[in-house]
């Protein structure tokens, strides 16, 4: 899984291998966010990511600049591990995870 745009363009994440959540796709990621990006000034956005797995959406909102970014999660080894991530990448201060 790698951050694909942003202030973290290119940082690859590796969830452990007895990861259960399968990250989302480069491919579908960047359909996503193309889409995204021009309707939306990620400057001015929150989001909200419910069911955020392994966190590579949350993450890729912090790293073009989201305001804050709220991951909710109910496995708390995924949740962990979405913390772990962020702290390491800088982006702690704009990531909550629940």
């Amino acid at each position: 899984m790698r951050i694909i745009s942003g202030s973290l363009k290119g940082r690859i994440i590796l969830p452990p291998k007895t990861f259960k959540a399968r990250p989302t796709t480069d491919f579908a990621k960047e359909g996503l966010f193309n889409v995204l990006e021009h309707s939306w000034n990620f400057n001015t956005t929150t989001v909200l990511d419910l069911f955020a797995g392994s966190g590579g959406i949350s993450l890729e909102f912090a790293s073009r600049g989201c305001l804050a970014v709220t991951c909710v999660e109910m496995n708390s080894l995924h949740a962990a591990f979405i913390k772990e991530t962020a702290a390491a990448l800088g982006l702690a201060s704009s990531i909550q995870v629940v």
